[in-house]
């Protein structure tokens, strides 16, 4: 299993540095930052992971470093840390869809059932983003195939439930499976469940 991802922001230098001692004593890569310009000018959205921010920081606080994240597409789970912890803060904190809110000083087994949540909760992000990637190769009508596949439906059933041939939804069940990598009905049923836009339709 590859080690989990850490991207530490927190203007702090001996937190960081204590903090990336503590998680690589647990096998896990953590990539610390001394500001949140600096981390905006770094960030990869194609090297996902899980972000530890300080909430005060000097001109970009962590809230606003979240919120500009998410500006640019990225979602990834935030464990938003402070020394100046309070119940509107935490609320705010929560309310913008942190994770957790933790106090300095940390306790290590928090920060770390607060990692290992966080991990949880990427592995979900990555599986949408994927869902979506997937999904969104599809044409209109390949994706209303596949709706009715993933409910049961044979294929002669929706042939006549869309007035086409047999033969035209195995042609199209055939180009579903090319570009989602599979034939496996299970599959696509996983697919279509991690696809935010399922839920909306």
């Amino acid at each position: 299993m590859t080690p989990v991802r850490i991207y530490l922001v927190d203007d702090d230098q001996p937190v960081r540095e204590a903090l990336c001692l503590l998680l690589g004593t647990y096998g896990m890569t953590v990539e610390a930052f001394a500001d949140p310009a600096t981390f905006l000018a770094h960030v990869d959205r194609s090297r996902p992971g899980c972000l530890i921010l300080d909430l005060r920081m000097p001109m970009i606080s962590g809230l606003q470093l979240q919120q500009k994240l998410v500006e640019r597409g990225i979602d990834w789970p935030v464990i938003m840390i402070t020394g100046h912890g309070d119940v509107n803060a935490c609320r705010r904190a929560f309310k913008a869809g942190v994770l957790d809110f933790l106090s300095k000083p940390l306790d290590e087994q928090v920060l770390l059932d607060a990692i290992a949540a966080a991990e949880k909760a990427l592995e979900q992000v990555l599986e949408r983003a994927e869902a979506q990637d997937l999904l969104g190769r599809l044409t209109e009508r390949e994706r209303e195939v596949l709706d009715m596949v993933c409910q049961g439906w044979a294929s002669k059933e929706i042939a006549t439930a869309l007035n086409v041939s047999a033969r035209t939804i195995d042609a199209h069940r055939a180009h579903i499976a090319e570009k989602l990598g599979t034939s496996s009905v299970a599959e696509f049923v996983r697919l279509t469940l991690a696809d935010p836009a399922t839920t909306s339709r």
